[in-house]
Order: structure tokens, then C-alpha cells, then sequence
């Protein structure tokens, strides 16, 4: 039966060097960049012209990537397709460039979905109007799911799901986390779509979940254990000092795990747990109020080999 968890720690956030043969092992970094977006970002009672990301926060978030050397990077909170050009333009100067990439929305103009990619996506299949019902009145998947499948080598690849669920902020149209429970409902209908059509495919879901480990909607997403077909598993990061938390709020001085990497079946055998982390810095807050989350895949065969 599949784990229910795989954990995983790391003493320092290593690096992989690219090479010009076939990968053995890539890294995949998601990463909320916190409004990477043109919006209005005074206190003032009085609205102000939007105004983009400002640039040391975009340094920052640079500066880490460039550490962390993702192969594959899935982001929250970016926004236009300026915006969007603006990001791949910052890491570029890096020396991080990423030819491949997919967009997603859903009912919020503001904040959209992204991926970054080294290797070739072969397929595409965001949702981008998914609606539900609360009550009689009609809601949007606000984010929706950004899906794209990515192609390693000729003989490995996987399907990524990116999502952004409903912020924990209250709204006065409905009840926020009744909200979040209807836009996981809706990615574990299209979770089963995929894997009950084949499955064989090996399927990550990462992302901003804005949800505690054992809150329904994580629970509804991971799915049941007597269907392990269908199932997935919380791949457990901690950071180098063994902390979980992913999301810092600093109007409520809380610390919070809020972001996750979910694996299925088929992909669980390539996970190298113990060489995944949450990237760890003392000034993470000056980049995002959210820490990158590392995986490392295994493409090669894992017969006989742990995880």
C-alpha cells in the first residue's frame, strides 16, 4: 500500500549541474513569489496607481532560485503575461532559463498559475473555468488548475498539477474555507479523471493549498487508501533545522505549513526523499512570506532502491 507520508530532511540545499547526457535526477521547486503582480500597495485610504513587485523582492526571490537551480519551477501569485515575461526576463539574467512553460487561471484576473521548464511539455490540460455551487450562487475555481505534462527523457515523464486554492481571508460572499472545500473537490474529480483513465501516469499536485495538514480539503485531495490507485501521498519536507512550516503571517505572527507537494502511486518510487527540503534563509521574508519547496526526482530505474 502506499505511504501515507514521505519525509524527508536535508543538512545543506544542494545544487545539480546540468550536463549535456540524459538527467538521472532533477529538481522541481514550487514556490508562491508573492504578488508578482502589478496591484496597489499602499495603506492609505486613498487607492494608488498598481504598481509591480517591488525590486529588491524580486531579487530576492532571484537570488534564491539561483541557489536552489530548480529544473522545473511551478509559481503562484504571478500575474499578467507582462508580468509573467518580467519573471522569465529577472531569471534569465541569472542564467536560469526555462524555454518551456504553462499558464493558468481561473475566476481571479489578478493571480495566476505558472511553470517553468527546462524539458519539453508534451501535453496541456489547465482548467481554467471550473465553477461550483454555494447555495444558489455560481463560484469560479479562482486560480484553477494549471496542468501540464512534462517529458524528462524519452522514456520518463509526469503530469504536474498547480494550484492556488482560496486565500484563508475572509470574504463577504461566502464562507472562505467552504470555498477552498469546493475548489479541492474539484481537483480531486479531475485527479480521478487522470488517474482512472490511466493509471500508470505519474502525477504530482503542488502548490499554495492555503490549508492545515489535516484539514478536509487535504484530506479530500490525498484521497482514500483503499484506492491507492487513485490515492496520494504529502511528500514531508522539513528544512535544514527540521521545521515544517512553509508560510509566515506576520500580521497574526504565525507560522504555518500551507504549501505542499502530493505524489500518486507511479511517482512515489522516484521521489529521493531524503535529498528534498523547504529552502531555508534567515531574510526568506524579503523575497516572499512563503519558502520554495524542493523535490528531487529520480528518473533513472528505482527497482531494489529507497527512497
Amino acid at each position: 500500500m502506499l505511504a501515507a507520508v514521505l519525509f524527508a530532511t536535508l543538512a545543506v540545499a544542494p545544487t545539480w549541474a546540468a550536463d549535456t547526457s540524459p538527467p538521472q535526477v532533477v529538481t522541481f521547486c514550487a514556490y508562491n513569489l508573492k504578488n508578482w503582480l502589478h496591484m496597489d500597495r499602499t495603506w492609505g485610504d486613498k487607492p494608488a496607481d498598481p504598481k509591480g513587485k517591488p525590486q529588491k523582492e524580486k531579487d530576492k526571490v532571484v537570488a534564491f532560485l539561483k541557489i536552489i537551480q530548480p529544473d522545473i519551477l511551478g509559481v503562484c501569485e504571478i500575474g499578467t503575461d507582462t508580468d509573467f515575461a518580467d519573471l522569465q526576463k529577472h531569471l534569465s539574467a541569472a542564467g536560469l532559463n526555462y524555454p518551456h512553460t504553462e499558464r493558468a487561471h481561473g475566476g481571479d484576473p489578478t493571480r495566476t498559475l505558472g511553470l517553468l521548464s527546462k524539458f519539453p511539455i508534451t501535453a496541456r490540460n489547465s482548467q481554467t473555468t471550473l465553477t461550483y455551487l454555494i447555495g444558489e450562487q455560481t463560484f469560479p475555481f479562482q486560480r484553477g488548475i494549471l496542468d501540464a505534462t512534462i517529458q524528462i527523457t524519452p522514456d520518463f515523464s509526469f503530469r504536474a498539477l498547480g494550484v492556488h486554492l482560496k486565500s484563508m481571508r475572509e470574504i463577504p460572499e461566502a464562507d472562505q474555507s467552504l470555498m477552498r472545500r469546493n475548489e479541492a473537490h474539484l481537483l480531486r474529480k479531475h485527479i480521478d479523471s487522470i488517474l482512472k483513465a490511466d493509471p500508470t501516469t505519474k502525477l504530482m499536485a503542488y502548490g499554495d493549498f492555503n490549508e492545515h495538514p489535516k484539514n478536509p480539503p487535504l484530506e479530500e485531495i490525498r484521497g482514500s487508501r483503499a484506492v491507492p490507485e487513485t490515492s496520494l501521498s504529502d511528500v514531508y519536507l522539513k528544512d535544514v533545522n527540521g521545521e515544517i512550516w512553509t508560510h509566515f503571517w506576520d500580521w497574526e505572527d504565525s507560522y504555518s505549513r500551507l504549501d505542499y507537494i502530493f505524489v500518486n502511486k507511479a511517482f512515489h518510487p522516484h521521489v529521493k526523499a531524503r535529498d528534498s527540503f523547504i529552502f531555508a534563509d534567515k531574510d526568506f521574508d524579503q523575497a516572499s512570506d512563503h519558502r520554495p519547496l524542493v523535490l528531487k526526482i529520480s528518473v533513472a530505474g528505482t527497482k531494489g532502491k529507497k527512497t
